[in-house]
């Protein structure tokens, strides 16, 4: 198990998606009340990372797609990411 390490704006959008529901573009940047750029930005580090998944899939979510798109957390990652966010 690797130690992931979270930026605040990554812990702030992992904290928006939570866990069990996929959640729009436009509401996490509405939950986080961050610019949108920062929230894509943010995204797509996540993205990445492989830390978070799209429906539809994109490697990479343009700013203009970024709020009529979905992100879920990839199970995969789950525990680590519970972790991290329990450790701050």
């Amino acid at each position: 198990m690797r130690n992931i390490k979270l930026t605040g704006r990554e812990v702030s959008v992992v904290r928006a998606i939570g866990f069990n529901d996929a959640m729009l573009g436009s509401e996490i940047q509405e939950y986080t009340r961050m610019e949108p750029e920062d929230v894509a930005d943010t995204l797509n580090s996540l993205l990445s990372a492989g830390f978070l998944e799209t429906v539809p899939y994109y490697e990479q979510v343009e700013l203009e797609q970024m709020p009529t798109t979905s992100f879920e957390m990839n199970p995969a990652y789950a525990h680590q990411l519970k972790a991290s966010l329990s450790r701050r």
